[in-house]
Formats: C-alpha cells, sequence, structure tokens
C-alpha cells in the first residue's frame, strides 16, 4: 500500500496525501456488526462544553470489533478487509466455520481468504491470537490484553506493533510502540503480526478544513487572548515567563492530576519518558 498525493492546484491539495486504500477490498460494512455512535462534540449531559476543541465531523456508523476473539479453536476465514471510520487500522470481517462472523483488527498483510485461529495451542502465524507464554521472543503483536481475559486494550493503533523481549516466571516482558518495557502476565493474549495501514503516520492532511471534517476544531493559544479569557492573555506586545497554566489555573506541563495509589507502576520496568543520559 501506498500514499495517494495530488497536483498542487489548490494551497490545499499542495502536500496533503491519504491512503490509496488498494488493501481494501468492500466500501460496504456487515449491517449486523454496525450500530449508531452518538457524536462526540465535546459536551455532557447538559450540553455544557467539557472537552474543548471538539465538534462538528461527518458522522460515523460504528463498527462492532471483537477485541476478546473469543470464538477458541473455532477455525475462521478473513472475508475482507474494510475502512473504519472509528479508528486508524484496517478492520477485516472474520467468518467462522459455524457460520457465526466477526469483526477483528486487520494485521498488515492479511490475505483474503486466510485462515486464522485462536485458542492457547495455536501456531504462531500471521493473524492467530494466542497466550504471551507461547508465542517466541522477538515477533511483532498487536492487540494487547492487560488484564486476562478483559480483550485487547493497547497496540491497536495503525501500523503499530509490540514485541516480547522475555519471560519470567508468570510474566512477559513487553516492549510496546511508545518504547516503554512492561511487565504482562503470560496467560494474557495477543495477535500475531503489526497493525495495518503502516502509512498512516506519514499522512498529511493537507488543510484546516480536513481537520473539521475529523471533529477536530482549532486551538487557539492562551497567550494571544485577553486576560479575561486566559491567565496568559494580556499584556503590551508579546509576554513570557508566565508558567503554563488551564485557563482555569490549573498547573500543566509536568503537573500531575490523578489520583490514588497506581498499582500498574510496579509492572513498568523502564517508562517511555526516561531521561537520556
Amino acid at each position: 500500500m501506498a500514499l495517494k498525493k495530488f497536483k498542487p492546484i489548490t494551497p490545499g491539495l499542495r502536500f496533503k496525501t491519504v491512503a490509496d486504500f488498494s488493501v481494501l477490498t468492500t466500501s460496504e460494512p456487515e449491517k449486523n456488526l454496525t450500530k449508531g455512535k452518538k457524536r462526540i462534540s465535546g459536551r455532557n449531559n447538559s450540553g455544557r462544553i467539557t472537552v474543548r476543541r471538539r465538534g462538528g465531523g461527518h458522522k460515523k456508523l460504528y463498527r462492532i470489533v471483537d477485541f476478546k476473539r473469543k470464538k477458541r479453536d473455532i477455525e475462521a476465514f478473513i472475508k475482507t478487509i474494510e475502512y473504519d471510520p472509528n479508528r486508524s487500522a484496517y478492520i477485516s470481517l472474520i467468518e467462522y466455520t459455524d457460520g457465526e462472523k466477526a469483526y477483528i483488527l486487520a494485521p498488515a498483510g492479511v490475505k483474503i481468504d486466510q485462515k486464522i485461529i485462536a485458542g492457547d495451542n495455536v501456531r504462531p502465524d500471521l493473524g492467530n491470537s494466542l497466550p504471551l507464554k507461547n508465542i517466541p521472543t522477538g515477533m511483532d503483536i498487536h492487540n494487547l490484553e492487560l488484564q486476562i481475559g478483559k480483550g485487547g486494550q493497547i497496540v491497536r493503533s495503525a501500523g503499530t506493533a509490540a514485541q516480547i523481549m522475555g519471560k519470567e516466571g508468570e510474566y512477559c516482558i513487553v516492549k510496546l510502540p511508545s518504547g516503554e518495557i512492561r511487565l504482562i502476565h503470560k496467560e494474557c493474549y495477543a495477535t500475531m503480526g503489526r497493525i495495518s495501514n503502516v502509512e498512516h503516520a506519514d499522512e498529511v492532511i493537507g488543510k484546516a478544513g480536513r481537520a473539521r471534517w475529523m471533529g477536530r476544531k482549532p486551538k487557539v493559544r492562551g497567550t494571544v487572548m485577553n486576560p479575561v479569557d486566559h491567565p496568559h492573555g494580556g499584556g503590551e506586545g508579546r509576554t513570557k515567563g508566565k508558567h503554563p497554566v488551564t485557563p482555569w489555573g490549573q498547573p500543566t506541563k509536568g503537573y500531575k492530576t490523578r489520583r490514588g495509589k497506581r498499582p500498574s507502576d510496579k509492572f513498568i520496568v523502564e517508562r517511555r519518558n526516561r531521561r537520556k543520559k
């Protein structure tokens, strides 16, 4: 798959790139595996804005994706590779030998009519889902569970993959796409391969209007506002040296806001934001 470029006949097209979608096999989703989706506009049930810079955007139909791979030891076949407006990765419609259908995240390189399976004792082949304890070290994995049986929670974005670096007792040492190295229980499931749409990170939006289609509204800097609107606002000319805060005076840029104990910290071997020597 490659990126599609455009002739620069307008300023917005000069640098714009999109996926060419050559790997997709259909443009219509499976009707039984879709449902309506409430528009995300950053507002709560009272209509007040609680998350800024969200609104508009194209209407979307949600695809129900099976992150758990619930049917174990039953073969399935890849039927389609489809676009999903709700995520950066592509999805695949699979059909089990008993006739049931489901959506899964499409691994890069998967083929139509390819056979896949999920289970404790399956081969670590592309698209198969199995526990970490049975996956060889160094292989690419995605859709990784953090809690046994909860379903894939991490490594689900386009082009991402994690790797098993080693195994210690009940846990596996896994390197995540962010660079974080983490302990994950060996009974947690993961899917073999890298996520599809690998070149998504190289796409260029090209114009502000395309961001609005995605539901992203403009971001205005606090320093260009008036004092009534933001603590950074006001002053004759440009000002520097203020402590960075939110419009409501909450410190930002490194200020910790999470409450209570964080029991997951003990599973982090090396953080992604470690200081470089």
